[in-house]
Formats: structure tokens, C-alpha cells, sequence
């Protein structure tokens, strides 16, 4: 349940044009999370990917609960994503500034992906509405 709450919210730090269009007094709040926007994504793009890992390390679920792994990777994989694309700079500063070429691969991966980002947010908090429902269900 925790999983799906920490995706919702990593999707509102995605998307914050949608949290403003609904409530603009949030901006203030989004102001005093922005500082550590970098320490977040990356905690939450390795997170994401060791759901990833764990998912495709439990593939036999896929014969007993195939919705359930189906959304597990699915949450993982946006995890990573979004966890990448607001952590790129500390990710940049902490691993990558050290390498030339890896240097080059994250920021053509980031070219890639940062005009998808609001698209992974509204999907991350989909993602995690369906988890947290499933998480109760279950």
C-alpha cells in the first residue's frame, strides 16, 4: 500500500501543473519539497529499480497472479522512470560525473524521456490509485 502512496506523490511531483490547477494553494507546499527533488527521485529510481529486479526474479507469479505481476512491474518501471527524470542531477552529480561516457548515455536517456514526464506522472498516480486499491483488495 506504502508503494502505491509513494507513487501517487512521486506522480504529483511529475505533474505539478495538475496539483495547481486543482488546488493553487499547494504551491506553497510544492515549494518546500522542491529543495529535495534530486535526493527523492534518486531514492526513487533505484527503488524502482529493484521492484524491476524483484518482479523479474518472481515471474512465476505470472501463472498465479498475472494482474498482480502485471501492475508490479508496471509500478516499478514508472518508479525508475520518474525516480530518473527528477533525480537526474544528483544521479549526474553522484554516479555519472565520474565517467565521460556514462555521462553522455544519461543525458541522451534524459532527452529521451523528459518530454514523457508528465505523461509517466498522470500514469504514476493511475498506478498508484490501482495499487493501493489492490493492495486493500488483497
Amino acid at each position: 500500500m506504502i508503494y502505491g502512496i509513494a507513487l501517487i506523490i512521486l506522480g504529483i511531483l511529475a505533474v505539478p501543473s495538475l496539483l495547481l490547477s486543482r488546488k493553487p494553494d499547494a504551491k506553497e507546499y510544492l515549494d518546500k519539497i522542491t529543495p529535495y527533488q534530486g535526493w527523492i527521485g534518486l531514492v526513487f529510481c533505484f527503488w524502482g529499480i529493484w521492484g524491476i529486479i524483484s518482479a523479474v526474479l518472481n515471474m512465476g507469479w505470472l501463472t498465479t497472479w498475472p494482474i498482480g505481476w502485471i501492475l508490479w512491474i508496471s509500478v516499478s518501471v514508472v518508479t525508475a522512470v520518474l525516480g530518473f527524470l527528477l533525480g537526474y542531477g544528483m544521479i549526474n552529480k553522484l554516479l555519472l560525473s565520474k565517467n565521460e561516457e556514462a555521462k553522455e548515455k544519461g543525458a541522451a536517456l534524459l532527452a529521451k524521456l523528459a518530454p514523457l514526464q508528465g505523461k509517466f506522472g498522470v500514469a504514476a498516480i493511475i498506478l498508484g490509485l490501482a495499487y493501493v486499491v489492490m493492495s486493500i483488495l488483497h
